[in-house]
């Protein structure tokens, strides 16, 4: 069995990750943390030093502004930490990586599975179609949606630029500047509109032939359970950041 701390348990995504759980046999929640802390199944604490039971793994999906505390609640406990919080400064992403040198904690720039292993494919694409092939990346999401492009595009387009042996330029408004596209270039879109939860797709452009690779979302559930997974992928391991890749790897031999 393991024990989850879920930091943000009142949110949206945390009410879902606490139905999943409910229906995950090897898995429980003994606390919550939250600024509500009425009407749950659990105990729910409005600051994590109110906790000191036994946990597992801490899944946190909560505001930056809740950071400071809960990562020094994590260093202090000696509990793994999976950051599924959107929106860190660069400060606190090069705290995580500091952190990382004493407990294990986890962070990724998209918690689904499938977008993940997407981005392994895209990976083993680039690798092979670079060069000969025009990569174009495409995301969607709701119309409350704030930042664009979104933090997953722009982690394929890095998977990619990781992928290849030069320097990929990445272009964002086309409408700019009129010139014709360079082979260097991975061009990055974005659609905002509705209630889209989020679709990403990879288009490899060669000479009388497209290849496409798609991810759609139908709903947060897919973000929710890619974060229980990672909770229970990371009971026991030692100190270090982890990722989505290495989740993935370790479920899937490509």
């Amino acid at each position: 069995m393991i024990k989850i701390i879920l930091s943000g348990c009142k949110g949206k995504m945390g009410q879902v990750i606490g139905g999943i759980v409910n229906d995950t046999e090897n898995a429980e929640i003994v606390c919550g943390f939250d600024i509500n802390t009425e009407g749950s199944e659990y105990p729910v604490y409005s600051s994590p030093d109110e906790f000191s039971g036994d946990a597992d793994a801490i899944i946190d999906f909560s505001h930056p502004s809740a950071f400071d505390k809960l990562t020094k609640y994590a260093l202090r406990r000696n509990i793994p930490l999976i950051m599924c919080t959107t929106g860190l400064s660069s400060a606190q992403t090069d705290t995580l990586k500091e952190l990382s040198h004493k407990i294990p904690v986890f962070f990724s720039a998209n918690m689904s599975i499938g977008v993940n292993l997407m981005i392994e494919l895209v990976q083993n694409a680039a690798k092979i179609l670079y060069g000969n092939f025009d990569i174009e990346i495409i995301e969607k999401h709701h119309n409350q949606k704030i930042d664009a492009p979104s933090g997953t595009a722009l982690a394929i387009a890095d998977a990619i630029n990781e992928s290849i042996p030069f320097e990929a330029e990445y272009v964002y408004d086309r409408h700019a500047q009129r010139k014709k596209r360079g082979k260097s270039e991975i061009g990055i879109h974005a659609v905002r509109g509705g209630t889209i939860v989020g679709d990403h797709s990879v288009i490899f452009a060669g000479k009388d032939e497209v290849i496409e690779i798609n991810h759609h979302a139908s709903s947060k559930e897919v973000f929710a359970a890619g974060a229980v997974r990672a909770a229970m992928f990371m009971k026991g391991k030692p100190a270090g950041l982890y990722n989505m890749k290495n989740l993935v790897q370790s479920e899937v031999k490509l």
